[in-house]
């Protein structure tokens, strides 16, 4: 029986592989050259013991472990130990993402366009394309691990030796399993794609948030998050084995339970049912911005939660700052004291970008429905109506900069709700509210750049996630790797003050927003003068 279930899999797998060669490669081949880069950067930065101990001083507060995770080795900061501490749970991170996105596409997103349809039309298993997709997503964190490894092994830095480097290599491995099962779980829940994402995104972000409480005061919490659980290998230090082995076992039971439940369902189907909708529409909801926003309630609810719950968790970890600051004459040194501007408040101030850009992702994703509409030839059905394409991508448009503006607003308030009360120096919340909205005209300038891409090139839409990510780089990497002011200016989120260290400068943000609005403008008129796809 198990056998005809699995009938044609490893056809299936070899066809998967081929279509999905480009991104994987692309994937693998960009997360290794940054752990390189970052490697070779901490090696050169340092170059004595004293200077790495200094630098582990200001890795010893609440808010860095909430950040970047528990500072195993901080007695003995080596390369290897800073490089496993700054940067393994942002590459967690980001090969949990990959493998979500990978699984979705080759899983509900098939099923949901037809494809499972057709592939269960021909002589193959019930479980075919589900084992084929696991096989795909299980051979890609293999790939990953050997050549992160070896890369990292090779670079012959005393204290990134091979032993630890395969420990890293297999972290991020088994990370991007762990959560790549987890969304095949998912995709047996949700009937769609979106809610497939949603949750194995929630569940991401709740493994990071728990873990982020956990690290900063009760350590007990991290070991129910699988990135905490992961973490306690103590790569390049003690170099623990048996939480990849529990990890592996996690694994294995999720990845049953969604076999069994793919074996049982019907094709379409989920397990949480959607409730059915009324028989006749609203009159909001017959127009743009009411069928727009009905379309998107449910990701844009639960991204408002997630940021509120992203800006408590950092605002829970701000009461000790200030104390550790004083005890700490280095860390001042390092960072810099500037007259009349706390400690905190340019610590916050590093915050604040890092929240504006996860608060970007959402105004993306809101923005860019309207090209996943096009690609499923529904908006057909709308522009048949007296609706002008003008009038529908500005409905868009206006959805995605008013989703921007709530999204930073939650996240401020999740941070001062959370932290204000816990601070020793007494920080206004007038403050913290223009610190992130100051970078509201660097989210504008994302938008225009993604309307830009949907009105003259649709098919390249998808690289303004490119973009993001390589903004993210810039901004948390960009002064450790030493780069090059003009590579660091290419994101907009550069050409914002840092409030409250640099004042606020009215004519630089005004600038920004009127390049936004001619990008919104260029946009808008490649629209109206293009097809519509299908």
């Amino acid at each position: 029986m198990a056998k005809q279930s699995s009938y044609q899999t490893a056809l299936l797998f070899r066809f998967f592989s081929k279509r999905e060669a480009l991104k994987i490669t692309t994937w693998i081949v960009s997360i290794v050259v940054v752990t390189l880069m970052v490697a070779l950067a901490l090696s050169g930065l340092f170059q004595n013991d004293q200077e790495r101990q200094a630098i582990a001083e200001t890795m010893r507060n609440p808010a860095m472990s909430a950040l970047v995770g528990q500072g195993y080795g901080l007695d003995n900061y080596t390369d290897g130990a800073m490089l496993a501490h700054q940067m393994l749970l942002m590459t967690a991170v980001v090969v949990a993402i990959m493998n979500i996105l990978l699984v979705v596409g080759l899983t509900r997103a098939d099923e949901e366009d037809g494809q499972l349809e057709m592939i269960r039309a021909l002589p193959v298993g019930r479980l075919a394309q589900t084992n084929a997709a696991l096989l795909v997503m299980v051979a890609t964190n293999v790939v990953l691990t050997l050549i992160t490894a070896i890369s990292l092994a090779s670079l012959g830095i005393e204290s990134i030796d091979w032993h630890g480097s395969l420990l890293y290599g297999v972290v991020l491995g088994i990370t991007g399993i762990v959560f790549g099962v987890f969304t095949l779980l998912a995709a047996q829940l949700s009937d769609n794609a979106r809610g497939t994402k949603m949750l194995a995104f929630a569940v991401l972000g709740v493994s990071f948030m728990i873990r982020a409480i956990g690290d900063a005061g009760n350590e007990l919490l991290s070991w129910f998050s699988p990135l905490g659980i992961l973490l306690g290998t103590e790569v390049y230090v003690n170099n623990y084995w048996w939480p990849i082995a529990v990890s592996v076992i996690l694994a294995i039971i999720i990845g049953f339970v969604a076999l069994r439940l793919q074996q049982t369902r019907d094709i379409g189907a989920g397990l949480i049912r959607q409730k059915p909708g009324k028989k006749e529409a609203s009159r909001f909801l017959q127009t743009p911005i009411g069928l727009s926003l009905r379309l998107q309630r449910t990701p844009l609810i639960a991204w408002l939660i997630g940021m509120f719950l992203i800006g408590a968790s950092y605002g829970s970890v701000l009461g000790d700052l200030e104390g550790f600051f004083a005890e700490n004459e280095m860390m001042v040194e390092l960072i810099g004291a500037v007259e009349g501007v706390s400690m905190t408040e340019q610590f916050l101030s590093m915050l604040m970008v890092v929240m504006a850009i996860m608060g970007t992702i959402p105004a993306l994703m809101s923005l860019l429905r309207i090209r996943g509409e096009e690609k499923k030839e529904r908006t057909e059905h709308i522009i048949a109506r007296p609706i002008s394409r003008m009038k529908l991508l500005m409905t868009y448009l206006a959805i995605a900069i008013i989703t921007s503006t709530v999204m930073l607003l939650t996240a401020v308030v999740g941070l001062a709700g959370a932290g204000l009360a816990l601070l020793d120096v007494e920080v206004s919340f007038s403050t913290l509210l223009q610190a992130m909205l100051a970078y509201l005209p660097a989210v504008w300038i994302m938008l225009g750049l993604a309307t830009v891409l949907f009105g003259f090139a649709p098919k390249f839409t998808s690289w303004i996630w490119f973009y993001l990510i390589y903004s993210f780089f810039v901004v948390y990497l960009g002064e450790l790797l030493e780069m090059p002011d003009w590579l660091v200016n290419l994101t907009p989120y550069a050409h914002i003050p840092e409030l409250p260290v640099e004042s606020l400068n009215w004519s630089s943000l005004s600038l920004i927003t009127i390049i936004a609005l001619g990008l919104y403008a260029m946009g808008l008129f490649g629209y109206r003068r293009r097809d519509v796809e299908g």
